[in-house]
């Protein structure tokens, strides 16, 4: 079958083929005497696997491990279990930053009066930072502003 074809089997865009292909995480596809690819059902049952662990989060490189791992018969069960275990804690640790960032959000939503004023928290929070503050009464669209202001400062 063509790329488009192992693409369409397999859920793995032609595009992330030739890039999975480049980097040497799938083997070159065969090609016709007229150069276009080739792929086999092994090769789409592979490009179904490398697209899962991608749904799961797996990295290139930890993919690779897994691959090597589903390829050696006389793996133990308990290596590939490891490389899920560690997926999970990282999952989670991701999980808590966003849940961080979302709660940050939500705060600073809150804090905005959206209305016609030009205050708004949440522009101050992306100029200054959480530790920062309000910005003094400064307009938050005026970067310039601020940084005539330092330079007035530095020079006294």
């Amino acid at each position: 079958m063509n790329i488009g074809e192992a693409s369409k089997s397999s859920g793995v865009s032609a595009k992330m083929i030739r890039y999975y292909e480049s980097i040497g995480l799938i083997p070159a596809a065969g090609r016709t005497v007229a150069g276009y690819r080739v792929y086999t059902m092994t090769d789409v049952q592979l490009l179904r696997f490398i697209r899962r662990a991608r749904d799961l989060g797996f990295s290139v490189e930890k993919i690779e491990e897994l691959l090597a791992l589903w390829q050696d018969r006389s793996r133990q069960s308990a290596d590939v279990k490891q490389i899920a275990l560690e997926q999970i804690a990282g999952l989670e640790v991701r999980i808590r930053e966003m849940q961080a960032m979302m709660d940050t959000l939500r705060h600073l939503a809150d804090a905005c009066c959206g209305d016609h004023r030009p205050d708004c928290p949440i522009l101050a929070d992306l100029v200054n930072g959480p530790d920062q503050g309000s910005n003094g009464g400064e307009d938050e669209r005026t970067p310039a502003s601020r940084s005539e202001k330092a330079a007035g400062l530095q020079a006294h």
